[in-house]
């Protein structure tokens, strides 16, 4: 939602119109959280609205419009014939199945119709393409170095600040008692906002999540300011906590701007910069500044470098050959695992669970139980409001699952219930102890955990980073390894 994105590079208010249009098969292709649902629906109908005050001609088509044809090449068509229009311009999708669709567009509407690339990314197609030539697997690390490099951000001269690329191992501290986070604003829903709410009220009844308690940014003006408010606020502690997880504190000192990045409320370079100057100016840590700086500049890059890259057939990979229906707690949450229960709690309210509660708990699991591929990357791309697919599909493909057989990360991140432990509070009230892998109080966890070596040797065994847990199984008496594994067994038995 930002009037500099490439479809608007050049438009000529005498002459252009504006479409812009709310569409079923957008909602409804995955059944998005309710919250995602008026987030975008919401931010649409306040960017037109800017978008008239600005001068611009803008055609809006409303989801319960009549005649409203439920998809987007519909309704271009529809406008093209309503103006009369000689062309269309738009901007790239951000998945293949919209981008697949666009390319039809021309056909269905009868006129020319220009895809122009999103130049909102700080890497082109074309150079993540150049980048990526020639190597068999691609490392987050090595691509973030080049970024660093190529924008000089939290650079001195040649060498990065601080001596150090990369400040990851000070960023896993354990959230203390006596440290509490500071509030995440919600913004208060205004009438057009609530118009929005009572429209996905009743025509999504049925999507997992809740509705009550909406209080994301719509404008840019509201993204802006509590994007201000976290790097004041949040972003000093953010990188010593950035891992930690706690009960009934989701957001931590976390930023939860990614979806304003993706809409275009909010501005990848501006949002760098911004923080480069706040730990020149001392008043954040580098430990910090450098974390944040390695979620956009490296993380965020990297796998939407990865998902249009890789096509269609990397969703297709399969590695472990995981084939289990996800259980039914995923959509209610209603499990005896107090992680589980609070990451899948935390998503249902607020569409929102931070990276390590997606990565190492609800990921982690998935990957343990051997979750088919397919309907672990729906949920995901249903619950989160950030969730769009060029950077859902990797990080739930590729880092959680592992599916891609090593493309994306080195390893699979797989942990037992004492990495939980380890990082948050959630095992001081679990009916399941972190340090049990066998009876009735076992922590899920840690059989599941060594099931999944067990049973994926072949696959993993000569990975360098999995050397240490192998020799710790090859060292378990037969006795021991068979009751690991029948703990596990009886626990899947069970699942649901």
């Amino acid at each position: 939602m930002s009037p500099g994105i490439a479809a608007l590079r050049d438009v000529d208010p005498g002459r252009d119109v504006v479409l812009m249009a709310e569409v079923a098969e957008e909602a409804t292709h995955v059944r998005h959280h309710p919250q995602k649902i008026v987030l975008f629906l919401s931010a649409m109908r306040h960017f037109a609205a800017e978008l008239e005050r600005s001068g611009l001609r803008v055609d809006y088509v409303r989801l319960d419009d009549p005649g409203n044809t439920g998809t987007l090449g519909g309704e271009v068509a529809r406008a093209v014939a309503r103006h009369g229009a000689g062309s269309v311009v738009t901007t790239e999708a951000g998945e293949w199945r919209l981008a697949a669709d666009m390319r039809g567009w021309e056909r269905a509407a009868g006129v020319p119709v220009e895809i122009r690339e999103d130049d909102r990314f700080l890497c082109p197609h074309a150079a993540f393409a150049a980048w990526a030539e020639g190597r068999k697997a691609f490392r987050m690390e090595h691509f973030y170095r080049v970024m660093r490099t190529r924008t000089g951000i939290l650079m001195d001269g040649d060498r990065p600040a601080g001596g150090r690329w990369n400040f990851d191992a000070e960023n896993r501290r354990r959230l203390p008692d006596d440290v509490e986070p500071p509030a995440v604003p919600a913004v208060e829903p205004d009438a057009v906002t609530g118009e929005v709410i009572a429209l996905v009220r009743e025509r999504f009844p049925g999507h997992f999540g809740d509705l009550d308690g909406f209080g994301y940014a719509v404008t840019r003006a509201d993204a802006e300011a509590l994007w201000e408010r976290f790097v004041v606020e949040r972003l000093p502690r953010f990188g010593d906590y950035q891992d930690a997880m706690a009960r009934g504190r989701p957001f931590l000192f976390h930023a939860v701007v990614a979806p304003y990045l993706n809409l275009g409320l909010l501005d990848a370079r501006t949002m760098l910069a911004r923080v480069e100057r706040a730990w020149r100016d001392g008043a954040v840590p580098l430990n910090a500044a450098e974390g944040f700086v390695r979620q956009i500049l490296g993380w965020r890059e990297y796998v939407r470098g990865i998902y249009w890259h890789q096509g269609p057939g990397y969703a297709r990979r399969n590695a472990f050959g995981a084939d289990r229906a996800l259980p039914g707690f995923f959509w209610s949450g209603d499990t005896d695992m107090a992680c589980l229960a609070e990451c899948i709690g935390d998503t249902r309210r607020h569409a929102y669970a931070h990276h390590i509660q997606r990565l190492m708990v609800i990921g982690n699991f998935a990957l343990l139980i051997g979750a088919d591929p397919d309907a672990v990357n729906r949920w995901y791309l249903e619950v989160y409001a950030d969730a769009v697919e060029w950077v859902q599909l990797p990080n739930t493909h590729g880092m959680a699952l592992h599916a891609d057989g090593g493309l994306l990360g080195s390893k699979p991140y797989a942990a037992s219930g004492r990495y939980i432990q380890r990082m948050s509070d959630y095992c001081e009230r679990c009916r399941y102890r972190p340090d049990e892998a066998v009876g009735p109080k076992a922590c899920p966890f840690n059989a599941l955990y060594w099931r999944f070596l067990a049973r994926n040797r072949d696959r993993l065994a000569g990975n360098p980073r999995l050397a240490m847990p192998y020799r710790t199984l090859d060292r378990f008496a037969a006795a021991r390894r068979d009751a690991l594994l029948e703990q596990a067994e009886r626990f899947l038995e069970t699942l649901d």
